[in-house]
């Protein structure tokens, strides 16, 4: 292995003293214009790398941020951490990503881990159970962004409007006809799964109706129980005519459930996928989808994390909101009469 050159091979290079070419290295101190460029060039010259490990002790910065969520299959983090690298890349910054595989004490041993590391910052997406109190506590140390998490009045995070996207959501079906529509989302104690059920019940609500309890199907690990649960559904004497699933595993374990009963969407049982993925897109018939701008979301994400990261003074904590839509497409009708009986 070739020998790694030093800050010491460097200054002898240039002419210089060790503190000279550190100075010049690191645009730190005095030192003249023409100690630079003869430093400079003399690093290129030998291929001199910095020592980041070193480098970080003295500046208190690694230049990397840490980014934590549950999934790293799932498609709808991908596209929010692609645009977060993006943008933390552009102002300089590295990221480092971690799934918690919704483990609490998992998540607790990476925020540890990514501490030791030095990280400038974290951003934290939604972890079995909602704990304010620690983000709290770690911005005390660091900036942290929440993530479709809760945090306290002192925090800044962004959430999706998963309430009134499932409100919207569930009037489209209601509307079709769909009383027993079965709701299929990651655990209730979590903001994302807790508001997507607020927002189903209201939308019942408005129409003087009450949801079947036992179609709304809640699950810690939400990526391996989606068949089963779809199959016991589509077994029973009152089996739901429409489907509200997360686009991922979810909707995949809903199809396959539909497929291994006999039924077909939109003719026998309609489908609606939250968040829009490959899936729901590519499969025939095509998922109505409700969708909202993950490329904005990391955007945002990286954004307020530049904002705590440059800051000269007190930051205002800062709640941003992102909206959702749905998507029509071909995967719901109406709840006929032949649906009724057949249920």
């Amino acid at each position: 292995m070739k020998p790694r050159i030093t800050i010491r091979e460097v200054a002898k290079e240039a002419g210089v003293s060790i503190g000279t070419a550190s100075r010049a290295l690191n645009r730190a101190g005095r030192v003249s214009e023409a100690a630079i460029a003869a430093v400079s060039k003399a690093a290129r010259r030998l291929g001199y790398e910095p020592d980041a490990i070193a480098q970080s002790m003295r500046t208190r910065s690694s230049g990397a941020i840490g980014l934590i969520v549950s999934d790293l299959a799932n498609p709808l983090y991908a596209r929010i951490i692609t645009a977060v690298e993006a943008a933390l890349q552009a102002a300089g910054y590295a990221l480092l990503i971690a799934s918690t595989h919704n483990d609490g004490k998992r998540e607790k041993n990476l925020i540890d881990l990514f501490r030791r590391r030095r990280v400038d910052g974290l951003i934290l997406g939604p972890c079995e159970t909602e704990n304010p109190k620690l983000l709290e506590q770690l911005s005390q140390e660091m900036p942290v962004i929440a993530l479709d998490r809760d945090f306290g009045p002192t925090g800044t995070g962004v959430y999706v409007d998963h309430y009134t996207g499932a409100l919207q959501a569930t009037r489209y079906l209601l509307n079709l006809g769909h009383t027993r529509i079965a709701l299929l989302t990651p655990g209730s104690v979590l903001r994302p799964g807790r508001e997507r059920i607020a927002g189903f019940k209201e939308a019942y609500k408005e129409q003087d109706l009450k949801p079947v309890p036992k179609l709304i199907r809640c699950e810690k690990s939400a990526m391996d129980f989606a068949f089963t649960e779809a199959l016991s559904l589509l077994s029973g004497p009152e089996a739901p005519t429409a489907f509200m699933c997360l686009g991922t595993r979810i909707l995949a374990g809903v199809l396959q459930a539909l497929r291994h009963t006999g039924r077909t969407a939109p003719g026998d049982v309609s489908v609606i996928s939250i968040g829009d993925t490959d899936l729901s897109q590519l499969f025939t018939p095509s998922i109505t989808s409700l969708t909202w701008d993950l490329e904005i979301v990391g955007t945002v994400l990286a954004q307020l994390m530049l904002k705590q990261l440059e800051r000269d003074a007190d930051i205002e904590p800062e709640t941003i909101v992102i909206t959702t839509q749905l998507v029509l497409r071909e995967s719901c009708g109406p709840a006929t009469a032949r649906k009724k009986a057949t249920a």
